[in-house]
Order: structure tokens, then C-alpha cells, then sequence
């Protein structure tokens, strides 16, 4: 029997279960569905000690709803338990779980109920929350005698179950409730619409809805405040208790409230927000929400903007004298009420609306109509200032342009009242979040109160000075910032409805059209005076040219740093100058406009230590730097303020030439130049480098052709009297007749005949080489030109104990054995093969060309060296041997004779350079050139190149020095 008995038992548990679930889902009342879970508690479980509470969430209350104890007392299980933080009860209200304790006796987070648990020593403990969708509806206290508070599975679920359905239950009840005694918006608001629709002004108006809300919500008072721009307060214009007040009334609500005195709650209110205040809750920052509860004396305060066309019109207020929680029907009925005032509150001045609207039309046409028309642009935006000054109530008209080589805003226009003086000052330039405010901006920006606002606040200072307040600024292109800017300002703190700003953003566009013409008359402008200092410039180097009277040269360069310096505007322009291969650089000072600035003339400056020309000299183009980097040393010659900066710029025309000159322009740190006039600077200053160098070159040769030309007249004199003795003396021979002896007679022929002979060739020289060289076309062996040659340079080989090797024209005959051997005129072969090789051209000016050679490598030998002469055909198919030429020879059309002459001697390397055909030459810079050897040799460089041949000079890897003719063959035709 007492087998088929736990089933039995099992199904009673369902079975109370479903009957407790049902009765649970079909009762209505309260206390009623408490009874019923208690009931079932007891039935159910055995504890000693039960206990339901119901949780206030608005208040953090718990209401005991009864339960059942040892002594059947459960007057306590109904009092009202406030939750503090850190009990029991509030951890498991805040964290919605069960919570279990072994021994309530030694709780001492559970102070209260230690008591009743050592009363009915009751020791294990738990307690459950009651709630529905993540929402604590209430607790159950469960308490047993035994220690401890472990609960079996099934029964945990049976508990969980019907405490579930308890919670559903109470939800449902709670939210029935509280539709019930929900107040509806709806019928309040139509109400309130029908009585303004019958009420005839905006007084009237606000009356009623004022009553409606005071009657709706039931607070201390309920009041109006309307929102004045000029002073920027609020007054009281209507409230319960005082139906209508002047906002000139003296009573101390009407006395106005001032935006820095509400400040957050002013700032909320013009964004359209609501503000709510009640019992330790607000919208607004607790230090602010003190302070204004303070200043309005109440407790409680409920707040809803009226806003019109984006603009703050005022405020509808419900203030209470004690601790209130505001509801959401409470704000929505106060946002809907503010709404109907706003409305009618328009509509009470749409005649002056729509007329002022009229007005700014008109307003904005004429700006425009100005524009365009041929009125003076000052005459327009005079007419425009004073227009938009009358219509914004505002005190001064300001119209920014920003200046690039300042970085600053300069007033390029400005109208203010008679009694107030205009701005001399400058605005630095924007920060970058300002920049970027006026970028986005598709209305003016506006700023209420200056002293409080942080946008432009590097304008802030030079602005509060001057008695500005309040101000709207907006840009007046479409472009990026920085663009021109129209700003206007009060002398007091002020807002200003959408309506005016959107009318000076219409104005500002309008005025940017003026700005943009401005700028180019003022580009126009720079780009004339770009165009008069190149012409300036061109006009010094036509006049230095052409002039018949020598002008100074350190005149003009004075007058060409003047037309630099104007373009820029710079205080100090000055040049460093200096010759090719000097140390120290002369100061040629320019221009000098400011008692700040200012440079020792007098100063030699060394160019290798001079900070600003080794900068100069390191850059490719100008060089612009801070007067704070200069060295000590520079400013020892230079005298400008510490706050300056410099450009300097090489007078650098080639890469290959030497530069000879520094410019250097000085001018205040705050100055900003442009591209444009940095570009026109750089070009001027690389002309007057040019000009330099070409004045320079000038110089130099025309020295060098008077020295030339005394040099010629001198040697031209000399010869002349030379020949004139000569052609003396053979008159003189002719005149003694021939001596009788026939050796005698033979030998004073062949001397008259070298005579006549001299005297003859001296003739042809005075009369077709007076100014220039005459090219005679002549033939003569090879081996005859290089024994009168050597015959030349016999005394010389002598001295320097030499050998020379004539190498190419067939078996030589000289003594290789004896280097000491004189006998040069038996070096040279004579047979009639190599006799018959000749060479063309002008065979004096040839035989003085190899007689250079020849005395060169004497010259540069050792003592006891030795002097190699190689000849060698070429013909016109031959490749030259590239190891015996520096240059390939180009196709020849006619046999050439390749005549070289080496030996072991020391040659600068520079001088080789310079001899070379395709180095460039900078005819300013020290060279070897300038004098002999060197003068002598590319002299005879040039020459042959007019005869036809070629000459040039290198070195072989075994350090032996050629010098290699090529000379033209006589044909056999010839």
C-alpha cells in the first residue's frame, strides 16, 4: 500500500499548484492574491516564518503585504520598511536574485529582522524576489528553525512558478492602475485650443493657458517669461497668481532674470530641450540645478521653451514649493501647451513679420543693385552699412579682409556711429576650430556674450577694449577660409532672431562680390608694380649699355635693390659683393627706410665665415629665416629689430660660374610675403645677377683689349722701325757694291739675300697684319720644318742637357748612344721618300706653333730628359688611336699628319682641364689661362684651329706629357 502512495502525493502537489496558478490568474484584488499565495505557502512548505512585501521603485520602499508567524502576530510583517544601502533586502531588489542566509540571528546586514529572528529563532533564510520582465515587483521572506537554506529542486520550481505568476498578476494590476489614473492630455490640450481660438489678444491668450496648466498639473504657481534680445533677460509676462504684469512693473518678478544668471538652463531652453527639476532628479548639472532653484525660490520646477521660427521666444514654467517627481504626462503637456503659445505668439506679430520680411528684401536687392551698378563700391557699402546697422539695432559694421603677408585681418571697411571712433587695430589670424565653425556655417555665427564665449577668442582682448559685447560674424564667399569676413557688433549682450541672421548672410554674400573686385584691383595692382620694377630693372641694364657716360656701378646696383625691395615692401635690402677668387665681401647698402634697421657700410665681411653667405651660397634659390637664428658675428654688421626675418639669394647665375654676391632684404617677423612676390623677387634678383656678370665680363674685356692694343701699337712700332733699319742697311750694302774676293762675294749675296728675304716677309707682316692675322697657304717637307725648328731651340736644348727623338720620317741618323750629342740637324732624316711628305697651311705661323711646343716640353723636362717627336700619316678612312688623342678627330677630307711631342715632365692637372675643347669657361675666375705657359698655349690652341689643324694636350697613364698636332698633308695632286 505504501507504494502506489507517492505517485498520490505527487499529483496533489500538481494539483494545489494548478488550483493556486488559476486562482492566481482570476483574481482581481491585491491583498486578495497575497492571501492566496500565503495559503499556499503554508500548505506547501514548512516555514515557521513568512513574509510579502510590495516594492515602491519611485520611492525605495517596501510595503509589508502580511505572512505568518510562530505567534500568529503579523501586525509588523505590514509596516513600511525603508531600504538603505548594503541590507539585504535592497541586494536583492537591485540584483533581482534569491538570496540565502544560514542563521538570520547573526546577520547583521538585517538589523530588524535579527530581532524577530532571535524572537522565533528562526535561523536558515531566504528571501526571493517578486518580478516580472527584468522589473522588482516585490520580496518573499521565507524562514525555518533549522540552520541553513538549501531548497530541493521540484520545490524550488513549484516556488518559482507561482511566484512568477504572482509577479505577471501584479504587473498586469500595476500598469491597469496606473492607465487609470493616468491623466489624459488629449481632452486638456483640445480644450485649451477651442478658448484661444475665440480669444482676441496674445494676453488674453496666455492667460488661458496658463489656467489650463495650472489646472492640469496642480503646482504652487505657474508662470510665463518672455525672452527680451536687447539685454538678453527674461521677464514674467503672465502667471496664475498675478494674471497679467508690464514687464516695466516693479515687482520682483517682473524684474527679469538675466541670461548669465540662468546660463545652463538658458542654453537648454534655445536648443529646444525641456527642463525638468524635481525630487533628486534633474536635467541640468547639479552645482547649476541648486542655483537656479535658489534664484526662483521654489523647490520643484518644470520648464518648456517656446521657440518660434528657431528662435527662443520665451519659457512656460510650473513651479512647486516641495519635492515632486514630474511625469511624463506632466512634460508633455507643458511641451504641448508652450507649443499653442508659440503659435499665437506668431501670429500676434505676423503684420510685422511679413512687413519686415518685405524690408529685408528690398534691403538685399539694393546691396545688390549697388554691386552692379557704376556707383562707387565705398558709396555702396557706405549705403549697405548703414541699412543692415538700423535694421540689426547694432553698433558697428566691420568687413574683414585676411592679409597673407601679415597673417593677420585687416578692416578694409568700417562704419560706426559719429560718436564712436573707428578701429585701428589688426585681428591674428583664426584659430583652426574657429576656421573651421566659419566653414561649415551656412548663417551667421553668432556670439551673445563675448566676456563668457570661447569661440575666437584670440579676437577676445582687442574686441572687449573696444566695448564690443556681443557680435555676428559670417564669411562673405563660398570659398575656404581664410575669405573676407563681415562681423557686427553691439555694445551690450545681445541675441538676434534667425530672421536677421539669415538676412545678413544674404547681405554678406552679396558684399563678397565687392571683396573679390577688391582683390583684383589690389592683384592688378601688384602685378603693375611687378611689371615697373622689371621694366625699372631692364631700363638700369639699357642705360648701363647704351649710356655714352660711364654710370656708377654701385648707383645702379643701389637702384635695382630699391625696385626689389618695393615689391615686397621690405625696411632693409643690401648687397654683399665680391670679386671672383677675393675673401672679404663689400657691403653696397640699397635701401634703408626704418631707424631699426640699419648695417655698418663700413664692415668687411669674410665670405668663408659669414653665416648668411655660406646659407646663401647652399641654397639653390632664396632662403627666407628668423632674425632670432642669425650668429652673433652677423649682427655685429647687421642692426634689426630681434622679431624680423631675412631672405637672402645668391647672385648665382651657372652652376660652372662663380657667384659674386649676396642680396639680403630685412623686413618686420609679422610679414607675410607671397608667392607671387617671392617669384618676382627671385627672377629680379637672378637678373641683376646677369646683369652683374655681363657688366663684369664688359669690364674685363675691355681691359683686356686696350692692353692688347697698346701691346699690338707697341710691337706694330717696333717692327716698323726694325724693318726700317733693316731696309737701311741693305740700301747701305747696295751702295758699298760687292767686295772682289769670290768666296767672300758669294757668302755677302747669300746674306743680302737673307735680308731682302727678311725685309720682304717683315713688309707683308705690317701691311696685311696691322689689326688682325692674315692666313697665307704655303708647302714645306716635314723634315725641313722640323730642322729649322730644332735649329731655334738648339742653345736651349744645350742648357738643359736634353735628347730629343725624331721619330716616323725614316732612319734616323742621330747618335742614340751620346744623349749629350748636339748635332741637331742631323737628327732629322733627309732622304727624298720622306722628303716628299709636306705639309699646307701657313707655314710661318705652323713653325712658331711647334716652336711653342718644343720650347714648353724644354721647359717642363728634367735635366739630362729626354723629348720624343712621333710622325705619323692619317689617312682620311683611319681611325684616330684612341690612346693617342683626347678627342676623336672627325672625318677628314684630306690627309692629315699626326705630329706628336711627348716627354717626362709636370703639368697641372687644372691646366689640362682648361685645355680641354669641351670644358666651360668662366671667363671672371682665376684660370691658367690668364698668363703664360698657359696664355701661350691655347693661344696656340685657337690658331691652329683657324689654320685648319687641331691641337690638344693629355697625359698617358705612364705620366708622360703630349702635346698632339695634326697638320694637313699636301696631296699628290698638289
Amino acid at each position: 500500500m505504501g507504494q502506489p502512495q507517492k505517485p498520490i502525493a505527487a499529483e496533489q502537489q500538481i494539483l494545489s499548484l494548478g488550483r493556486v496558478l488559476e486562482s492566481l490568474r482570476e483574481e482581481d484584488n491585491v491583498d486578495v492574491l497575497i492571501e492566496i499565495t500565503i495559503s499556499y505557502l503554508k500548505e506547501q512548505f514548512d516555514y515557521k516564518l513568512i513574509w510579502i512585501a510590495l516594492y515602491d521603485r519611485l520611492n525605495h520602499i517596501l510595503f509589508g503585504k502580511g505572512g505568518i508567524t510562530p505567534d500568529h502576530d503579523t501586525s509588523f510583517l505590514r509596516q513600511r520598511v525603508v531600504l538603505s544601502p548594503g541590507d539585504l533586502l535592497e541586494q536583492v531588489v537591485i540584483e533581482q536574485h534569491p538570496l540565502g542566509v544560514a542563521d538570520l540571528q547573526t546577520e547583521i546586514r538585517a538589523a530588524e529582522w535579527r530581532k524577530i529572528a532571535e524572537k522565533f529563532h528562526i535561523q536558515g533564510t531566504i528571501i526571493l524576489p517578486i518580478r516580472y520582465k527584468d522589473r522588482c515587483l516585490g520580496l518573499l521572506l521565507l524562514g525555518s528553525e533549522r540552520w541553513g537554506y538549501l531548497l530541493t529542486g521540484e520545490a524550488k520550481a513549484r516556488l518559482m512558478m507561482v511566484l512568477g505568476e504572482l509577479g505577471a498578476v501584479l504587473y498586469q494590476k500595476e500598469m491597469d492602475l496606473q492607465h487609470k489614473q493616468t491623466k489624459r492630455t488629449d481632452e486638456p490640450l483640445l480644450e485649451l485650443l477651442e478658448n484661444l481660438r475665440t480669444l482676441t489678444n496674445l494676453n488674453q491668450r496666455l492667460e488661458a493657458a496658463v489656467q489650463a496648466t495650472h489646472k492640469f498639473i496642480s503646482p504652487t504657481r505657474t508662470n510665463v517669461y518672455w525672452f527680451e534680445r536687447e539685454g538678453r533677460y527674461f521677464w514674467c509676462r503672465m502667471s496664475n497668481q498675478l494674471v497679467k504684469i508690464d514687464r516695466n512693473s516693479s515687482t520682483q518678478q517682473a524684474a527679469g532674470m538675466t541670461v548669465q544668471d540662468l546660463s545652463d538652463f538658458y542654453y537648454a531652453l534655445a536648443v529646444n530641450q525641456i527642463v525638468s527639476i524635481g525630487d533628486a532628479r534633474s536635467s541640468l548639472k547639479s552645482h547649476f540645478t541648486a542655483k537656479l532653484l535658489q534664484r526662483l525660490k521654489v523647490r520643484s520646477l518644470l520648464a518648456a521653451p517656446i521657440i518660434w521660427q528657431k528662435n527662443l521666444v520665451g519659457f512656460l514654467a510650473v513651479e512647486s514649493n516641495e519635492p515632486r517627481i514630474w511625469t511624463e504626462t506632466d512634460k508633455n503637456f507643458v511641451q504641448g501647451v508652450a507649443g499653442l503659445i508659440s503659435l499665437v505668439a506668431a501670429t500676434e506679430s505676423m503684420e510685422s513679420t511679413i512687413k519686415q520680411i518685405q524690408d529685408d528684401a528690398q534691403l538685399t536687392g539694393q546691396v545688390a543693385q549697388g554691386i552692379y551698378s557704376e556707383h562707387d563700391l565705398q558709396e555702396t557699402l557706405h549705403s549697405c552699412a548703414k541699412r543692415v546697422l538700423a535694421r540689426l539695432g547694432a553698433t558697428r559694421f566691420l568687413l574683414l579682409q585676411y592679409d597673407p603677408e601679415q597673417n593677420n585681418y585687416q578692416f578694409i571697411y568700417q562704419n560706426q556711429p559719429h560718436n564712436r571712433r573707428s578701429l585701428t587695430f589688426t585681428l591674428p589670424n583664426l584659430k583652426e576650430l574657429d576656421g573651421q565653425l566659419l566653414q561649415r556655417s551656412t548663417q551667421a555665427v553668432e556670439i551673445e556674450n563675448l566676456d563668457e564665449d570661447l569661440r575666437f577668442f584670440n579676437w577676445r582682448p582687442s574686441l572687449l577694449e573696444n566695448g564690443v559685447r556681443s557680435l555676428l560674424i559670417c564669411k562673405c564667399t563660398h570659398g575656404h577660409i581664410p575669405a573676407p569676413l563681415l562681423v557686427i557688433t553691439h555694445e551690450t549682450h545681445r541675441s538676434w532672431t534667425t530672421l536677421e541672421k539669415e538676412l545678413l548672410w544674404a547681405v554678406s554674400q552679396q558684399i563678397g562680390v565687392i571683396v573679390r573686385q577688391w582683390q583684383l584691383h589690389k592683384r592688378t595692382t601688384q602685378q603693375q608694380k611687378v611689371s615697373q620694377a622689371f621694366e625699372q630693372c631692364l631700363r638700369i641694364l639699357t642705360q648701363s649699355q647704351n649710356s655714352k657716360i660711364e654710370v656708377e656701378k654701385k648707383h645702379l646696383e643701389r637702384t635695382a635693390l630699391e625696385q626689389i625691395a618695393s615689391i615686397l615692401g621690405c625696411p632693409l635690402a643690401v648687397l654683399l659683393s665680391w670679386s671672383p677668387g677675393e675673401s672679404w665681401a663689400e657691403i653696397i647698402p640699397g635701401v634703408i627706410d626704418n631707424s631699426q634697421f640699419g648695417v655698418f657700410s663700413d664692415a668687411s665681411i669674410p665670405i668663408q665665415a659669414e653665416a648668411l653667405i655660406q646659407w646663401a651660397l647652399a641654397t639653390e634659390s632664396y632662403l627666407t629665416l628668423r632674425v632670432d637664428n642669425l650668429p652673433p658675428e652677423t649682427r655685429k654688421w647687421l642692426n634689426t629689430p630681434d622679431k624680423g626675418q631675412i631672405l637672402v639669394m645668391a647672385l648665382r647665375t651657372n652652376t660652372d660660374y662663380e657667384t659674386t654676391g649676396v642680396v639680403l632684404l630685412v623686413d618686420y617677423q609679422e610679414r607675410r610675403w607671397s608667392e607671387q612676390s617671392l617669384s618676382a623677387i627671385a627672377t629680379l634678383i637672378s637678373l641683376l645677377a646677369w646683369w652683374r656678370r655681363e657688366k663684369q665680363i664688359t669690364r674685363l674685356l675691355e681691359s683686356t683689349t686696350k692692353e692688347l692694343q697698346q701691346l699690338n701699337w707697341y710691337k706694330h712700332r717696333r717692327l716698323e722701325e726694325i724693318q726700317r733699319i733693316t731696309a737701311l742697311s741693305l740700301k747701305q750694302i747696295h751702295d758699298l757694291g760687292i767686295p772682289a774676293n769670290e768666296l767672300t762675294q758669294m757668302r755677302y749675296q747669300l746674306l743680302l739675300r737673307q735680308l731682302d728675304h727678311t725685309a720682304t716677309s717683315m713688309s707683308g707682316m705690317l701691311k696685311l697684319e696691322h689689326w688682325q692675322l692674315h692666313i697665307s697657304w704655303e708647302t714645306m717637307p716635314i723634315a725641313s720644318l722640323l730642322k729649322r725648328s730644332l735649329e731655334r731651340i738648339e742653345n736651349l736644348v744645350k742648357q738643359q742637357k736634353l735628347w730629343i727623338g725624331v721619330h716616323g720620317l725614316g732612319q734616323p741618323i742621330e747618335d742614340q748612344e751620346s744623349p749629350k750629342n748636339s748635332s741637331l740637324a742631323r737628327g732629322v732624316p733627309t732622304s727624298n721618300a720622306q722628303s716628299s711628305m709636306a705639309i699646307a697651311g701657313d707655314i710661318v705661323k705652323i713653325e712658331l706653333v711647334i716652336h711653342e711646343l718644343l720650347v714648353t716640353a724644354c721647359n717642363r723636362s728634367q735635366t739630362g730628359g729626354r723629348i720624343d717627336i712621333w710622325c705619323r700619316r692619317l689617312d682620311a678612312s683611319k681611325t684616330v688611336d684612341a690612346k693617342h688623342s683626347s678627342a676623336s678627330v672627325g672625318a677628314e677630307h684630306q690627309t692629315s699628319l699626326e705630329l706628336s711631342i711627348t716627354y717626362n715632365g709636370a703639368i697641372e692637372p687644372q691646366l689640362l682641364t682648361e685645355l680641354h675643347d669641351n670644358t666651360p669657361k668662366d671667363v671672371l675666375a682665376p684660370s691658367n689661362l690668364d698668363q703664360p705657359p698657359g696664355l701661350h698655349l691655347v693661344i696656340c690652341q685657337n690658331l691652329m684651329q683657324e689654320l685648319g689643324g687641331e691641337l690638344n694636350f693629355y697625359q698617358l697613364p705612364d705620366n708622360r706629357v703630349v702635346s698632339r698636332l695634326l697638320l694637313p698633308l699636301v696631296g699628290h695632286d698638289s
